[in-house]
């Protein structure tokens, strides 16, 4: 299959080499191939400045990231043979890690698979397209699913942040069996269900499932503090592991109600709820002094853009402070990141800041990762995000 080409600029080759499969739309020779004679969502081939062949991909004129990698061969475009083929590969993974169907099925670009996400939910498949090009293969990514697991029902929730950088519509649609109001998890033996409609993302965080498991050996019979709950999947998990009390802290209505539904579905009477902003809710538990065996922190991404670093780091630094202090003594804090911008060893270093900062001696006893359902690329820093450090808390030791 001939495409057009798409031109890079001199050196700029060198990112697309090593490994990655964006190309920016400052990396692009205009004048060789200007960006207005693509078409969003359309294939074409990726040459160096000297005309080497570099591999096709879609293009996005009007995105930032105006180029995303499909294949390294300049013949080879994203047909959906190739789409079922690329599903096919993730999904067997998948089954080979995990014995039920509930896991996240294809992470974008580590499954070569840019802008597209699709989650297992039982019966139930969620589908989030975030790129022009993937919107162009939606038909056949439905018929692709259909075919490779023939869930009950299939949902497009087009509904991310990503969608308006590529000039796309957001909705949330029906596309295969009848229509779902709740989604069914279940993660490490608990149960859980989340509502759809207003649910975050595609309605469920499997990529610290490992984490969430680790945090069993922690909590038999404490007191635990899930902070940023959503619908209990941390604070519910401890409970079930046989905490002594558990309270969910989240600002939203809608979450606090799914926590409670969630305690019930697994039969635990020890989890409590606080509805409300989360660092006021720490600062008032402090000035209650109240105290808490564990402390997990799982925040949205306090870092979305490059150029929040700096306010970002200084509220996870807050965050952390505010967390130590509840903790009681001998206790131990679970901080997490999903930030793409907040590397694993400046996460450790707030967080030994915000000991010292409290006269608090810490001691980090393990570093989580993303689960492998989120699988890394090492060309592609963007794909690693996930961090969980857990930390003892020791006053007065030194």
């Amino acid at each position: 299959m001939k495409f057009p080409v798409l031109y890079l600029r001199k050196g700029a080759e060198r990112r697309i080499k090593a490994g990655h499969l964006w190309v920016y739309s400052n990396e692009v020779d205009t004048r060789r191939s200007p960006l207005t004679d693509f078409e969003a969502g359309s294939q074409a081939e990726l040459r160096s400045a000297s005309d080497r062949p570099l591999g096709t991909l879609f293009v996005n004129p009007h995105a930032l990231i105006c180029g995303r990698l499909i294949s390294r061969a300049p013949a080879h475009g994203m047909t959906p043979q190739r789409l079922t083929q690329r599903l096919e590969a993730a999904l067997s993974m998948r089954q080979r890690l995990f014995a039920e169907p509930f896991y996240r099925w294809v992470f974008g670009d580590s499954d070569g698979l840019s802008g597209l996400v699709v989650d297992r939910f039982g019966d139930t498949v969620v589908v989030q397209i975030s790129t022009a090009g993937m919107e162009s293969m939606k038909d056949a990514i439905v018929r692709a699913i259909q075919r490779l697991v023939q869930p009950a029902a299939i949902v497009l929730k087009n509904d991310g942040k990503m969608r308006s950088v590529e000039g796309l519509e957001s909705y949330i649609e029906q596309a295969h069996g009848p229509e779902q109001q709740t989604l069914s998890v279940i993660e490490n033996g608990v149960r859980f269900e989340v509502p759809l409609a207003g649910g975050q993302k595609t309605g469920w965080f499997y990529d610290h499932r490992m984490n969430r498991q680790r945090l069993q050996s922690y909590v038999a019979g404490k007191r635990v503090l899930d902070v940023f709950s959503y619908v209990g999947g941390w604070g519910i998990q401890a409970a079930a592991a046989g905490a002594s009390a558990v309270t969910c802290v989240d600002s939203s209505p809608v979450a606090i109600e799914a926590v409670h539904h969630n305690a019930g579905l697994n039969g635990l009477d020890t989890v409590d709820t606080l509805e409300g902003d989360a660092f006021d809710a720490l600062k008032a538990l402090t000035a209650e002094k109240e105290k808490f065996d564990v402390v997990v922190l799982d925040p949205p991404a306090l870092i979305p853009r490059r150029r929040d670093q700096k306010a970002g780091e200084q509220a996870y630094a807050r965050l952390n402070q505010l967390g130590l202090r509840l903790l009681a003594r001998d206790g131990v804090l679970v901080s997490a990141s999903c930030s793409m911008h907040l590397s694993q060893d400046r996460l450790v270093d707030i967080i030994r800041g915000s000991g010292r900062k409290i006269d608090r001696f810490v001691q980090l006893l393990e570093q989580g990762h993303q689960a492998p359902d989120h699988p890394t690329i090492p060309g592609i820093p963007e794909t690693d995000y996930i961090k969980a450090c857990f930390v003892r808390s020791l006053t007065g030791f030194f």
